[in-house]
């Protein structure tokens, strides 16, 4: 007997497996670090104990580490939307040309995305040591002892050494995507330009620019969600200090749940975590929409 089923329920059937792993996976783990939020648990046992709001009441008005990381997520993710993605798209203008050795730079400049974060955060903790690391090395053979630092000691540089690392790690993945964005203007429009009269800045404004608009789009909101969620670069090469100094709120979630053993509040950072994400990435793209509607 043959079923005829309508369009709508051919695409339910075909999206249902994938959204029962997305459900059991990624919504019911949310949903559950939610719930969790509300209660005071240990971890080990089995109780647990309802406390209603606070959890939020403690970390919004007693934890003094829960603003440093506020503090330093905030700082994190400006510079994470501002550096990598402007120095990646830097990079492919270039190694977009017909340039000799482009395809082997390409590779070599996306490398340390593979590399695994806890990896590079051991990389560059031995390379920023201040007696036997890399940079004051190279300093003292330079003559420039005076530059020498503490890079991971000093509660004054740590954060930005450590982001020196990420955007070590983070420019090649902008790199790939606006390359990507990159081969797919229509070089149509690029040679009509021209023949035109175009020059290349105004080539490059009014026809390479606006056809990046989704490449700049996606990259930004990555981005800002990769950088929100900075964890493993931080617990590899501080751990949050000197002093909290490079505390972030994802590590702090961690520590609160797996070090000082308090689940729930650990569950309420976490939550804060993901509205503070969802707050600033779900209005840019309504906006990013809105703008491509009205083009």
């Amino acid at each position: 007997m043959n079923i005829r089923l309508s369009a709508p329920a051919q695409g339910f059937l075909l999206l249902a497996p994938a959204f029962l792993v997305y459900s059991v996976f990624a919504v019911y783990p949310m949903l559950d670090v939610a719930g969790l939020s509300f209660m005071k648990w240990n971890g080990l046992t089995a109780d647990k104990q309802f406390v209603g709001f606070g959890n939020y009441l403690y970390v919004f008005t007693q934890d003094t580490v829960f603003w440093q990381a506020v503090r330093n997520t905030i700082l994190w993710t400006l510079m994470s939307v501002i550096f990598p993605p402007a120095i990646g798209f830097a990079l492919a203008l270039a190694l977009n040309q017909n340039i000799p050795g482009r395809s082997p730079l390409r590779a070599l400049f996306y490398l340390p995305v593979v590399i695994a974060p806890i990896a590079v955060a051991t990389i560059w903790r031995w390379m920023y040591d201040p007696f036997f690391g890399l940079f004051n090395a190279t300093l003292t053979a330079l003559g420039l002892e005076r530059l020498i630092q503490d890079w991971l000691g000093d509660r004054n540089v740590a954060l930005y050494a450590m982001f020196v690392a990420s955007v070590w790690q983070t420019v090649g993945f902008s790199l790939v995507l606006f390359l990507a964005g990159l081969q797919n203007v229509s070089q149509t429009l690029v040679e009509a330009s021209r023949i035109d009269g175009a020059g290349r800045f105004q080539t490059f404004r009014y026809v390479t620019l606006p056809a990046l608009r989704p490449s700049i789009a996606i990259v930004l909101v990555l981005s800002v969600i990769n950088s929100l969620k900075a964890f493993d670069i931080v617990y590899g090469m501080t751990g949050g200090g000197p002093a909290q100094s490079t505390q972030m709120l994802a590590l702090w979630a961690f520590t609160q749940a797996m070090q000082l053993g308090d689940f729930g509040r650990g569950a309420a950072i976490s939550v804060v975590l993901l509205l503070i994400t969802i707050a600033i990435v779900i209005p840019y793209l309504r906006w990013t929409r809105s703008h491509e509607g009205a083009r």
